[in-house]
Formats: C-alpha cells, structure tokens, sequence
C-alpha cells in the first residue's frame, strides 16, 4: 500500500513538471510524504479470537500489527447484527467467515474493501456492546453493561418529591411551558440545553409520551402539571427521569390530533382538537387507506372493471374464469381499495392479495380451495417425517412448560404425552407429537415435525424468561411514653398530761411513752413516774417510693405534732423499630418471620397435659405482582406478636401466657421505590386518682391534709411502612 501511494504521487509529478513551478513541485511533494506516511501509519488484522463471558456475553479480542484503529459501528435489529468498521485497517487473516457457538451469537464475518475492514457479528437477539483498545488490541464485549445498579430506579411520582436521579449524558431540559393556542390546541413547549437530543414521541392509549434519551431532568420539574384551566384536549402532563433519561407524559381526551417538531434547542408537542367533520374524514380514511381515483361507467364487464384497477394500483391481477357479468358504476374521488371492495360484494366475489398479485374468485370458490389447501397441508404434516430436539429451559419449570403442551392441559401423570388418537384440543402438538421432561437438567425432549418443532422454540423463548424481583420491606414502629405525677401527706401526733396519779393520753402509746429506761425507773423509784409522748400517725396518705419528701414538727411538754409531704413525679419514652425485609419474585409469595415459640400445658384427649407452643413472632407474608408501569400491588399480612402476662387457667391447673398481637391485612398499590404508611393505632390512657379521707378530706383547703392525689398518663402508637423496590432487569437476564 505504501509503494503503491509513492507510486502515483511520483507520476502526478512527472505529469505536472511541465506546468508547475518549484514551489508546486514542493507542495505536491509534500502532500506525497503525507500520504505516504498515513499509509504507512495504517494497521493491518493480523488476528481475532472469541471468548465466552459470564451471564451468556462474549468477547471478541482483534490483534493488529500497529495501534488499535478507530471503530465506527452500527446495529441492526432484523436480522440481528452488529456491524463494525476498522477505519484505514487492511485484513490478513485467513479466513472469512467464524462459527460461533454462543447462547446469542451464531456467526462473524471479516471483510476488507474500500481501505476499511468491516466486522459482522450475526446474534440471535440484538444486544449492546463496548468497545475499548488496549495497545494493538481492540476488544468488544457484546452482552455486556459494565456495571449495573442493584435496584432499578425509583418512580418518580408527581404527587411525593423524591431523589433526583441522573442520567449519563450532559444534555438537561432547562424549562418546560403550557401554552393555549389560537385554535384551542395545547402546546407543551419544552427548552433543552443542546438541540442534540435522541427524542422519540409515540402514542400509548390516551397519552402521547415523549422518551428523551440521554437527557436530564431536574428535580423541580419531576412532577405533574394539572392543565384543565387552559381548555384544551391536554388534561395534565407527568415528568420523570427514566432509565435512560427524561419522559414526559401527556394526558389527552376526546379525539384530538398531535404534531410534534424541534426548532434549535426548542421542542414542541402541539394537542389539537378535531372537529366533528375532521373525525368523520379521518374515519374514513382509516377504514381505506388506497389512493383516490374516479371510475364512470355503464353496464362494462367486471374482468374489465378488475383490469382497470389493476393498472391503477400496479398490481398483478388473476382472475378465476368464474368471474363473469357486467356492472355499471359511477365513482367520484374514492379509494381504489373501497371502489374494489364495491365491486367485488356486488357481484359476490372475494380477493386474495400474495404480495403483489391479486387473486380474485367468487367466494364460495376461495373458500373451497382454502379448505382443500388446509387439508392437503394436514395430509403433507401427517406424513412429514419426526425429528427430536433437546431444549434446555433456563428460567421455567420444564414440568410446568410440559403442561401446556400436554393434550387438553392434563397428562394424566405420563410424561409422553403422544400416541393419543383423540384431537389435540388446547395443545400444539400433534396428535403424532411427542414430549418427555427431563426433570435432572429442566428439559424437554420435543418429538414432531420441522414445522411443529419451530413453533415449539418460539412458544419457549417468549415464556422462558427470568420473573422479575422485588425487594419489600417493611417498617414497624412502636413509640410508647408515659407520666406519672404523685402528691401525698403523712402527719400525725400525740397529747399527754400527768395529774397526780393520773395521765391523760391521746393518739400516744403509753406504754412505749418514756424517754429513757433509766429515767423511768429513777422517776419509778422516787414514786412518781413522768411519762413522754411518741405520736401515733392521724394520716398516712405518703407516697410509696417518693421521690423527694419535706418534714414539720412541733414538741412542747404536752404536746407533739409532726408533718411529712411526700411527692414523686416520673416519665418514660420507648421506641421499639423492627425492620423485616424479604425479596421475591413477581407474583411468588414470600414468608419471613422471627421470634419465639411459647410452651404452654394443654388438656390431651386423653385427659392427659401436654406441652404445645404457640409463636409470639414478627411475620412479613406478601405476594407482589408488578404492573406494566413498574408499580407494585401488594398482598399483605403482617403480624407483630409479644408475650404479655401470665393467666391461671383453671381446668389445667397452671398458668398460660397471653400474646399480644398486632396485625394488618390489606392490598395496596405502591409506586417503584415510595414508602406508604399502611396503618397505625394510637392508645392514650390518662388516669387521676384520689385518696382521701371521708368528710375530712372535702374541707377546703385544709382537705389536702387527709388525701393523696396521683395523675398517670400513657401513650402507645404503632406505625407501619412499606417499601417495595424493584431490582434491576440485570441481575435476572
């Protein structure tokens, strides 16, 4: 390639030194050397080798004897292929074409031509790539997406603010503006930051939704926009983030008309009311979709109606020989397909288009050659010849899948489920069809015809795919708080007076009244004994366990009083957080709980004790099922059980544990991502108490003497939330 460059740069010297002078003989000299080094710069396919990846992706290694080149590539859906152009890159390997022997690849294919070499990959199911050079090696992963998340993005909904979430791309949408046009129509007006944007606009039941790749949205404009006041066919409008950017959703009603263009960074979406009149064209429009033409004629043969509407459409016509008579006609301005669907019921005749040819027959005629065609075909497959298929299934259960295939849906407990004479009614076998179910390796071994046998991969590739998971979990919080207040009084005293050889005592213990033993028996000695008072308590409304107390008292020869104020003032606050968490597929039931067994004794039938046990535990029992919108409908149960106190039970003789329980059973829809609160339930007890005594205790005033007031308050609620996520697509693909 090199001499071939030096080559012609010295020819068009020699044919240009005639004319040229030495500064273009310079010129063109140097741009030969250029060239010449580009040449020389180009790097040649020396090697390829294909390597498998985990998760069913490969690896395609591409060796060059200089730096790796640059890669323009392009994918195609049907047939699936990933084409790759080597820029400046010659081809010196030895063959063209590599089997490959790979869940989703077949084949590859390496051609030179143009000064590039050009990959094929050939895959069973379009899948994304990367491509990344290392040296002289240039490596693409087909079925690979680096690193994934392990949740798929959150929901965003319009009515709770949530995180924000970005996309990969530095493209944003700046501002987004309803507007009502001239002629009623609503106009979204959406500003982007870079008129670069991959927008895609399609129409999903009565919203029009807008996918902007690449694009992000900001926080304070994912939400729902409520546009009715405008009158016009646009009810609201919901922004979110999507998994690969921005989408917005436009709700519309009644029968409307949309267009959507793009001026520099400026996108707009414009709603349109129809008229009665444009509703009624578009019907009819819809109904006949052929271009318009003018048919007047007068008792002319319908081979020649036929013929002429033929050329119009530039079809092949056949008719059958049957077709006969004449008909007069007079047609302005009507669809070609309408003016032969005229023609062809007035004279009792049907078509048959096969590409580009139109068979015409009367309908009794198609008819029979259509059930003739239909049992010639059953002939042709009772007489095909049996070939048997080994299909893994990967994700199903094979026994599952059997049951589909199995007559009448019952297999009636034998895995072959042919050699049966009866009709296969509800199956897709045929009645010489045959299935076994290998339940060691989940597969299926599929005797039938070639024709049957590809129906078969059909039906399991579209239900042997992974179930989507969801990961729920659930929060339960128990907050309890109490006050207790106490107010109480103790007091009492004692009244003596000695006369002589008489004492007068009140409220006092004589016998316990002398102040010491010596005293008294000096004072017993000498005849005349002296006695001291100790009170006795007139009131004892103290407070057990005060807390603090304060104390009065009073002494004098004959008299003793004292006086003790006690009170005592407590509060508490608790918060108990159980956090269970489970993840289970799209409509699988998923069970977890934690806790405790209880013993208890319990009457046999015998008459005999025994011991059986009841769960005090925490239990989160749910079922998910996921709905086309990424949200998620919850079947709920979910049980918080404690031990409570201890009951005598009577007929056994012993004591049984009482379980307090707090349950909640409910369905509920949750977007991807939100958290609900399900339900909760409040306990407030606000307790005053007195204790007092009779009549004195009433006095005003000196009434709080003879009583003891306590107040007691206690609070318990019980909260519990829900959390459902969605786990991303790949960690089940």
């Amino acid at each position: 390639m090199n001499t071939r460059k030096q080559m012609q740069c010295a020819v068009q010297s020699k044919r240009a030194g005639g004319a040229t002078t030495n500064m273009g003989r310079q010129i063109l000299g140097g741009v030969c050397l250029l060239l010449a080094s580009i040449a020389a710069s180009a790097a040649n396919l020396t090697d390829v080798q294909f390597n498998s990846l985990q998760g069913g992706s490969f690896e395609a290694r591409f060796t060059f004897d200089g730096p790796a080149p640059e890669v323009k590539g392009y994918t195609i859906e049907k047939p699936a292929r990933i084409a790759l152009d080597l820029v400046a890159t010659g081809n010196k390997l030895s063959q063209k074409k590599f089997p490959l022997a790979y869940d989703n690849a077949s084949s590859a294919v390496v051609l030179e031509g143009r000064g590039r070499t050009r990959v094929v990959l050939n895959l069973v199911k379009l899948a994304s790539y990367q491509t990344r050079a290392e040296g002289n090696v240039l490596i693409v992963e087909v079925g690979s997406g680096g690193g994934q998340a392990y949740l798929k993005e959150k929901y965003n909904s319009p009515l709770v603010s949530s995180a924000k979430v970005v996309a990969p791309a530095a493209n944003n949408i700046t501002d987004l503006d309803f507007r009502r046009g001239d002629k009623g129509e609503g106009r979204l007006v959406i500003q982007l930051a870079d008129a670069k944007a991959d927008i895609n606009v399609y129409v999903e039941g009565s919203k029009i939704k807008v996918d902007f790749g690449g694009v992000n949205l900001p926080a304070s404009l994912q939400r729902r926009f409520d546009v009715v006041d405008f009158a016009t066919p646009v009810k609201s409008i919901e922004a979110r983030m999507g998994e690969k950017g921005a989408k917005l959703a436009i709700e519309a009603q009644g029968e409307y008309d949309y267009l959507a263009y793009q001026t520099d960074t400026e996108y707009v979406v414009s709603v349109k009311p129809l008229t009665k009149k444009e509703v009624a064209d578009r019907r009819r429009e819809f109904a006949y979709v052929g271009e318009k033409l003018s048919l007047n004629f007068q008792d002319i043969e319908v081979r020649s109606v036929l013929q002429l509407i033929a050329d119009f459409t530039e079809l092949n016509l056949v008719a059958s020989d049957t077709v006969k008579g004449n008909i007069t006609l007079r047609l302005q301005n009507v669809p070609w397909d309408q003016a032969l669907e005229l023609v062809l019921k007035t004279k009792g005749l049907d078509k048959r288009q096969v590409g580009n040819v139109l068979m015409v027959a009367p309908a009794a005629e198609i008819s029979e050659r259509e059930r003739q065609e239909i049992e010639a075909q059953k002939q042709v497959e009772e007489l095909a010849p049996l070939q048997s298929e080994f299909i893994r299934v990967r994700y199903a259960d094979a026994a599952e899948l059997f049951k589909l295939f199995a007559r009448n849906g019952n297999d009636n407990g034998n895995n072959n489920s042919g050699g049966s004479d009866g009709p296969s009614t509800g199956s897709i076998l045929s009645p010489r069809g045959s299935v076994i179910v290998d339940e060691r390796t989940n597969s299926l071994l599929i005797t039938e015809t070639a024709e049957r046998l590809d129906e078969f991969r059909r039906l399991i590739a579209l239900i042997d795919v992974p179930v989507r998971q969801v990961q729920i979990e659930a929060r339960i919080v128990r907050a309890s708080s109490d006050f207790d207040r106490s107010l109480g009084v103790k007091w009492g005293g004692a009244y003596i007076k000695q006369d002589g050889d008489k004492v007068y005592s009140a409220n006092g213990d004589m016998a316990s009244d002398q102040a010491t033993q010596n005293n008294y028996l000096s004072a017993l000695a000498a005849g005349s004994p002296t006695y001291t008072a100790v009170p006795g308590l007139v009131t004892d409304l103290g407070v057990s366990g005060a807390a603090g107390s304060f104390a009065l008292g009073f002494i004098s020869p004959d008299v003793l009083l004292n006086l003790e104020l006690s009170a005592l003032e407590s509060k508490g606050r608790g918060e108990i957080v159980s956090q269970p968490r489970v993840v289970t597929g799209d409509k699988e039931p998923a069970i977890i709980k934690s806790g405790t067994e209880i013993p208890y004794p319990e009457s046999s039938a015998s008459g005999e004790t025994t011991i059986a046990f009841k769960e005090a535990v925490l239990k989160l029992d749910v079922t998910p099922i996921i709905t086309p919108d990424d949200r998620i409908i919850m079947d709920l149960t979910i049980n918080q059980d404690t031990i409570g106190s201890l009951v005598i039970s009577t007929g056994l003789g012993g004591q049984v544990p009482t379980i307090d329980t707090t349950e909640l059973k409910t369905r509920v829809l949750v977007s991807n991502g939100e958290t609900v609160v399900l339900g909760g339930v409040y306990d407030q007890i606000d307790v005053q108490s007195e204790t007092k005594v009779p009549l004195l205790g009433d006095i005003p005033f000196f009434g709080h003497l003879f009583k003891t007031t306590t107040v007691t308050r206690e609070k318990q609620e019980t909260l519990i939330f829900i959390t459902p996520r969605i786990l991303a697509d790949s960690l089940v693909d």
